[in-house]
């Protein structure tokens, strides 16, 4: 059985409801033969990453930068996973109040320097999150797990 990570930091309601979301997609229907395993960012670490056959990485913009709990998954996990994790899929979503872009360009050079494959365009959040954004995050969650499928 295939193995989704989905490492996140949800301190708001907001981020909550993205998580839900992701979740909820990476659990629909002809998805059963993916295993979705959901660990807080300041909790997961190198065995998660390297147990895992793809990734969701979730967080908050914090004044233009990547959250620091995400920051410290990637601290732990990125030697270990350096060469055993080259070329596996993975998503973002990323929530905040105004720019996401410093966050994004943060998660762009660690994933690039990882050579994991983007299988989703990431979701960019600002506010308070509409139906339109969670089913974005719906949908990166369930083309992401279902990257993880045999073909």
């Amino acid at each position: 059985m295939a193995r989704l990570l989905v490492v996140h930091h949800t301190p708001s309601p907001a981020l909550d409801s993205l998580h839900r979301a992701v979740l909820d997609g990476a659990g629909a229907d002809g998805l059963e033969d993916v295993e979705v395993v959901s660990r807080p960012a300041l909790l997961a670490g190198a065995t998660d990453a390297l147990e895992a056959d793809g990734y969701i990485v979730g967080a908050p913009a914090n004044l233009g930068s990547m959250a620091g709990a995400l920051k410290h998954f990637f601290d732990l996990a990125y030697y270990p996973c350096l060469e055993a994790t080259v070329g596996r899929p993975y998503g973002v979503y990323l929530h905040g109040n105004d720019d996401l872009g410093g966050a994004q360009r943060d998660l762009e050079r660690i994933v690039t320097g990882l050579r994991w494959r983007e299988a989703h365009a990431a979701v960019h959040v600002t506010g308070a999150p509409s139906a339109d954004d969670l089913a974005a995050a719906w949908d990166l969650g369930a083309t992401v797990a279902a990257n993880l499928l045999d073909p």
